[in-house]
């Protein structure tokens, strides 16, 4: 599987945005998806996943204001951010895998900055 990210950029403080994840194959279907980011200096952190049934997960830190969703048809996940505060400024990354939060595939990164 192929992940590539889009949709990163710079927002105002309180702002959205939303990213996606396109994936590459057939089997995107059986996969389950998550959001990872990893901030200037920090260690990469988990943000949200989605299982092949559509079950979520947050992170406290992003829980009521971040949603996760995916469209196996187009093979996209995505993240919708609202809310935004300077500290979710990081790079975003996609990632993929067959067993609940084990993740063997993984995109580029689309960098987010939230300005204050």
């Amino acid at each position: 599987v192929q992940l590539v990210e889009s949709g990163g950029g710079l927002v105002q403080s309180g702002g959205s945005l939303r990213l996606s994840c396109a994936g590459s194959g057939r089997t995107f279907i059986n996969y389950y998806m998550a959001w990872f980011r990893q901030a200037p200096g920090k260690e990469r952190e988990f943000v949200s996943s989605i299982s092949k049934s559509g079950s979520t997960r947050y992170a406290d830190s992003v829980k009521d204001r971040f949603t996760i969703s995916r469209d196996n048809a187009k093979n996209t996940v995505y993240l919708q951010m609202s809310s935004l505060k300077a500290e979710d400024t990081a790079i975003y990354y996609c990632a993929a895998g067959l067993l609940p939060s084990s993740y063997q595939y993984w995109g580029q990164g689309t960098l987010v900055t939230v300005s204050s």
